[in-house]
């Protein structure tokens, strides 16, 4: 994502045994710290300014530490129930522009994990610590996987088929399901199939009736923006000649045949109608609608991974109940066709509103674009070659950059300060294609790249909205193809037209509103009511003060992938890089507590926003 994490894919070519020595030497300094329980000393080997993120393997937590001040607290708060040790430099350490850098193992009274660090001066700078799998509940890959038959004679034999097929119409029946995870989009059936490998009884609730139903069903134009690289599901990578940016059908058939082959138990047409947690007896009371049937299921944990994309953001302006034309949500958009010679306005600026308005233009429609405020536009090949490039592209997998080492590469920057390595990309990119967004200013396109410059993934993080990767809406925009009304509010809905606070109207046979999407704990509310909602807090965001993600900070992303204020409650989500790699820590902190684990959660944040 910049120059520094680029140094980080290709620290072979950087190797150097001086940086190794320094490395393998913090590392026994460390343990040797630990093991004494020596916290003065383990804090003393980190930077004044220094960051520490674990992802569960110290905090059975997502928590990243600033300063010596958070290394001491981590420390004096997980040390003596994680019993940490046998800290080894994984292959070489590399070194460039004064910052030294290496791969680690390590264990854990419970688990084995990798790790990364940043050393400046000896001390360290960045680190990253993750647990990657629990001791004595390993997956059964390798040399470990089944054998998946029994040589020889066997009375009343069942087949592989008759055994699944038993165990589906069992499940939610007769037996109960240890897990229920709600939503069975890409980040539901990825968990699923983690789970699956721990061992662990799950079912997937998915109102659409078939796997990838939640991408077959939107617009038709709809394509991936992130390229292939960024994209793969657990275990399974998409083939060698998988384009780089997939159409929504075909990533709906690949869910399709992804959750077949990972044997998932999926629960289509079904959908959550309520969901009670009774903290005495440890168990979720879930009714759920399968397919006109009820059935009530009793999971000890509860996922909800509806998606951060999920719950539509409705707007309600006046006069809405008197529009003659059709008016919908970009969610429930059909696509074009219907709307050639009519009179189009998207309302909203960002990915769906572009992509909308562009098959609206191609289609042969008149439409104009509202944009109410400013919009970060990047280049789609601009943000491959200066940002993703480095860790997701066929160059970085030809120099050895798998996707698990690109994730956690990108894993070891800390969300404070990550921003300081975003900015020199979009500075570049703003340089790169200065005409581009010349041509869009002088269109009357609000451009911005982020409150602090920081650029696209930054604003997905803070606030999941805010930009569009341009795949060619924003000429036609440029070119006044697609026209433009932008700096308004809207004033209200007329039977015929669209009404803005300038006094102006602009008629339409259609209104699309491409206006985003609410929090996850929407679905909370839905389920359990406001009061649960109310408890858990606001989903997403971490607390930067900048547009949409109020303070105060909290250094990881609230709510996600780690332990909630409710009990047993869970959020799975973002986008299929995001929902790939913390699968991974949701699974184990799942299986852990299946099993009985002892799982001490340090550091768990407060609840500072209801929605």
């Amino acid at each position: 994502m910049s120059e520094t994490l680029e140094r980080s894919a290709a620290a072979p070519v950087h190797s150097a045994p001086g940086a190794s020595d320094d490395v393998a030497r913090w590392l026994a300094a460390f343990e040797t710290a630990l093991a004494a329980g020596d916290v003065d000393a383990a804090t003393g080997l980190f930077t004044e300014t220094s960051f520490w993120r674990d992802l569960v393997a110290f905090t059975w937590n997502l928590k990243t530490v600033e300063g010596r001040a958070g290394v001491r607290s981590l420390l004096e708060g997980t040390l003596e129930a994680t019993k940490p040790t046998r800290f080894r430099l994984d292959g070489e350490a590399s070194e460039a522009d004064g910052l030294v850098e290496g791969w680690f193992t390590f264990e854990t009274a419970a688990a084995r994990g990798f790790g990364h660090i940043r050393l400046k001066g000896k001390l360290c700078w960045t680190l990253l610590t993750t647990m990657r799998e629990l001791k004595g509940f390993e997956e059964k890959k390798g040399r470990a996987r089944e054998k998946g038959v029994h040589h020889g004679a066997e009375a009343a034999r069942k087949s592989w088929l008759e055994r699944k097929e038993e165990e589906e119409a069992k499940l939610g029946y007769e037996t109960q399901p240890y897990v229920v995870i709600v939503g069975g989009g890409q980040g539901g059936i990825g968990l699923a199939a983690r789970l699956k490998r721990l061992g662990v009884p799950t079912v997937i609730i998915e109102k659409n009736e078939r796997p990838g139903d939640s991408w077959r069903k939107r617009y038709k134009s709809l394509h991936l923006h992130d390229p292939v690289w960024y994209d793969h599901l657990p275990y399974l990578p998409f083939p060698d000649d998988w384009p780089v940016f997939a159409a929504k059908d075909k990533i709906g058939d690949w869910l399709e045949h992804y959750t077949r082959i990972m044997e998932l138990n999926f629960w289509g047409s079904s959908t959550a109608r309520s969901a009670a947690f009774d903290e005495a007896s440890g168990e979720w009371t879930v009714v759920v609608d399968r397919d006109g049937q009820e059935v009530v299921l009793h999971p000890r944990q509860l996922v909800m991974a509806t998606g951060l994309s999920g719950k539509a953001n409705k707007p309600r302006f006046p006069g809405m109940e008197t529009f003659k034309g059709d008016q919908h949500h970009s969610s429930e958009h059909p696509g074009p066709d219907a709307w050639t010679g009519k009179r189009a306005v998207v309302i909203g600026s960002n990915n769906s509103a572009h992509d909308i308005s562009a098959a609206l233009w191609e289609a042969g429609a008149d439409v104009t674009m509202v944009q109410r405020t400013s919009t970060h536009i990047a280049r789609s090949d601009s943000l491959m070659e200066l940002s993703l490039g480095g860790l997701y592209s066929e160059d970085a997998v030809e120099r050895g950059i798998t996707t698990d080492k690109a994730d956690l590469i990108f894993a070891s920057v800390p969300y404070r300060i990550m921003p300081d390595f975003h900015v020199p990309v979009y500075e570049a990119m703003k340089a790169r294609d200065a005409d581009f967004y010349a041509r869009l200013e002088k269109a009357g396109f609000l451009l911005d790249f982020g409150e602090d410059g920081s650029g696209l993934f930054m604003k997905y993080l803070r606030r999941g909205s805010g930009y569009y990767i341009d795949v060619g809406a924003s000429e036609l925009v440029a070119d006044g193809k697609i026209k433009l009304k932008s700096g308004v509010g809207i004033a209200g809905i007329r039977e015929h037209s669209v009404a803005f606070d300038d006094g102006t109207e602009l008629p339409a046979d259609l209104i699309v509103y491409a206006t985003g999407y609410a929090s996850m704990n929407g679905w909370v509310a839905d389920l359990m009511g406001q009061d649960a909602a109310d408890r858990v807090g606001k989903c997403w965001g971490m607390g930067s003060g900048t547009t949409k993600d109020p303070g105060p900070w909290v250094g990881e992303l609230r709510n996600m992938w780690k332990p909630t204020a409710l009990p047993n409650l869970w959020f799975h989500g973002g986008n299929l890089h995001q929902s790939r790699h913390y699968s991974q820590f949701l699974s184990l902190q799942l299986k852990a507590r299946m099993e009985g684990l002892d799982t001490p959660v340090w550091g768990q944040d407060e609840v500072h926003h209801t929605s």
